[in-house]
């Protein structure tokens, strides 16, 4: 089976990493983890360029290399679960680049964590494991966090 999980530095990516951990045979199981970096951290770029003039070369290796950092930690719980593993740093529309991993690959099961956004904010920002789930061509799980957390 192959499972795509999709991981952002949120607990609720913590949490779908977990499912599959948790509810997931490794026998004949290989595991990939894609972090998306969105386009344009025009934020984090005025943070590091001079006043004025963003330095967006410097805020996307940033932002890889934290992303890097993020996925191998990740890499190495399945790993010691006994997983296959291995991990991906893509760019663009999250939505988009999730859909066309998995269907390159090709997946059987897509696993996302849903950040539970709701009315204006999930208006604004989208929901990724909702069009995940809507267009993708295998099964999706999305996990979601109980209401204590």
């Amino acid at each position: 089976m192959n499972i795509l999980v999709a991981i952002d530095d949120s607990n609720f990516s913590e949490a779908a990493a977990d499912a599959v951990i948790a509810q997931t045979k490794t026998n004949d199981t290989e595991v990939r983890l894609l972090h998306v970096l969105e386009p344009f951290p025009t934020a984090l770029a005025e943070k590091m360029g001079s006043e004025g003039v963003p330095d967006f070369p410097s805020a996307r290796l940033k932002l890889r290399d934290q992303a890097t950092d993020l996925l191998s930690k990740t890499t190495e719980r399945f790993r010691s679960a006994g997983f296959e593993t291995s991990y991906f740093v893509e760019e663009g529309d999250a939505r988009e680049v999730i859909l066309e991993y998995a269907q390159r690959w090709p997946a059987d099961l897509i696993v996302v964590g849903s950040h539970g956004r709701k009315g204006m904010n999930r208006f604004l920002m989208g929901s990724v494991s909702e069009a995940v789930t809507r267009y993708a061509r295998c099964s999706v799980e999305i996990v979601r966090l109980r209401s204590d957390h």
